[in-house]
């Protein structure tokens, strides 16, 4: 197969093995382990480029998650069919050593709930402030999903990133933006729902939860500090400095945690 290079360094394979659903890769002469990421709402795999670019000596797999960017045509998917998917992503990897899973936001929430009903697919999972609302409530929940899922993924933007930065967004990166709005919308769907997707008992492998020092800190530190008290299997650490998108701006203190999840593999 072909590896089509992308401007950010990880590449995606094309065609796709897994049909409509977009993989990129970054893989090694003698990985260490391997890293699976699983983008959050309104993100893509190549936002992970500067953490593979960090994580030399393991292989890294990202792919664009079902109804986003070049997956758009396998359409919007509930939280089970991407928890089937990034299975997929799994067997399809043909993982090297451990399989450490990093999910970013929404991401993580995929990542726990395979590990929840598969615990034997990955040996460690990394978590940055992945929403998980009915272990604590937002003091300002997520706002559940209107009529106009364009309109939503610009909200979502605006709310998460910044105004400024919706503004300095290309005409075609906004319409971009707004054309992952019903994958976003059913992200959101999934989020506000009354049942919760998996309970911590039912995860029996490590689990780092990552969060920063600046949006909704006090709710991250709260929230971390009940994973630690409710599971043996959760730890957590904070990052100074970390926004929410600290795989962007800061994936030097992210890969130091992906390695510190692995080497703590080895000596437990």
């Amino acid at each position: 197969m072909d590896r089509a290079p992308t401007p950010t360094g990880l590449h995606y394979v094309d065609p796709s093995p897994l049909g409509t659903l977009a993989l990129a890769e970054h893989r090694v002469a003698a990985p260490l382990a391997t890293v699976i990421a699983i983008h959050g709402g309104l993100d893509r795999a190549a936002s992970f480029t500067r953490l593979s670019r960090r994580l030399e000596d393991f292989n890294v797999i990202a792919y664009d998650r079902r109804g986003y960017q070049r997956s758009r045509l396998r359409g919007a998917g509930t939280l089970g069919q991407h928890v089937d998917d990034l299975q997929r992503v799994i067997d399809w990897a043909g993982p090297a050593g451990p399989v450490v899973l990093f999910g970013h936001s929404f991401g993580g929430l995929v990542a726990m709930s395979l590990v929840a009903r598969h615990p034997h697919v990955a040996d460690v999972v990394v978590a940055y402030e992945s929403p998980l609302p009915w272990i604590l409530t937002r003091p300002s929940p997520t706002p559940a999903p209107g009529e106009n899922p364009a309109l939503d993924a610009e909200r979502f933007f605006r709310r998460v990133v910044s105004d400024s930065s919706w503004e300095r967004l290309s005409p075609a990166e906004r319409e971009s933006r707004r054309l992952d709005g019903p994958a976003l919308h059913a992200d959101l769907t999934a989020m506000t729902a009354p049942l919760a997707p998996f309970e911590l008992d039912e995860i029996s492998v490590p689990v780092r939860y990552l969060f920063g020092d600046q949006r909704a800190a006090a709710y991250y530190r709260e929230l971390a500090r009940r994973l630690n008290s409710m599971s043996v299997y959760f730890s957590s650490c904070e990052l100074a400095g970390a926004q929410h998108g600290a795989h962007l701006s800061h994936p030097d203190l992210l890969a130091s945690e992906v390695r510190s999840a692995f080497e703590h593999l080895l000596v437990t």
